[in-house]
């Protein structure tokens, strides 16, 4: 059994992953901004966090952490131009902010376990540049960049990765799939003619937190239908 914590586990990915690695007898520690969860799993505690804060408590975990996975993000998609540079500011303070006041709150914890691994995340508009995602893409290129240097710094202790998902069916995405044409068009966009799942991701990051991921590091991992690499 292992001890994991994932920052934003009450809803989407993160709620996901929360059930499915407890499946396994793993301990999670899950935080929640505002959407308290009610459970009687027992292999899951929810905590009350704000990233935004200042500063950070996280005292209720134990001495040794196996995985971090920081799974806070959003979606605003506009045109540059009627994007004020406050809102940039604030989606960087979410999404790269919190993840490094996260890292640096449980540094000392993951160092203590035997195969311990933080996971973040990406968006497949970094890599593909995509019109109206420029504040989506400035964060996240900004994670990718923390993903690749935190890889070399903690190695060998720490295994740091990140996920790159295109559109995956999730409270975050919701406006973009509210409605059957819209979920029928992106599922189209994607060489496998299908939206991500919130089980796609949750896979991908079981793996990657497994002894069997212990020689991978420092890799931006595309799960996202083949749409980053594939014209068909």
């Amino acid at each position: 059994m292992a001890n994991y914590l994932i920052i934003g586990a009450s809803s989407g990915i993160g709620k996901k992953l929360a059930e499915q690695l407890s499946e396994s007898d793993h301990h999670i520690f899950g935080t929640y901004f505002k959407n308290e969860i009610q459970s009687d799993n027992t292999q899951i505690e929810y905590h009350p966090l704000n990233v935004l804060d200042e500063t950070i408590s996280l005292n209720f975990l134990p001495e040794t952490l196996a995985g971090l996975i920081y799974c806070p993000g959003s979606i605003n998609l506009r045109p540059f131009e009627r994007i004020k540079p406050i809102d940039f500011l604030n989606d960087y303070n979410l999404q790269v902010i919190g993840a490094i006041k996260t890292i640096q709150a449980v540094a000392s914890r993951l160092k203590k376990s035997e195969n311990a691994a933080i996971i973040l995340f990406s968006s497949v508009a970094v890599q593909l540049g995509l019109p109206f995602h420029s504040q989506v893409s400035a964060s996240k290129g900004a994670i990718e960049g923390l993903t690749k240097a935190l890889s070399a710094e903690y190695a060998p202790k720490i295994r740091v990765n990140c996920i790159a998902p295109s559109l995956t069916d999730s409270p975050l995405a919701a406006s973009l799939l509210n409605t059957d044409l819209k979920r029928e068009a992106n599922a189209q966009r994607h060489p496998l003619k299908r939206i991500g799942t919130t089980d796609d991701i949750a896979n991908m990051v079981e793996f990657l937190l497994s002894p069997k991921a212990s020689w991978i590091t420092g890799q931006i991992m595309h799960v996202d239908g083949g749409i980053s690499t594939l014209k068909v």
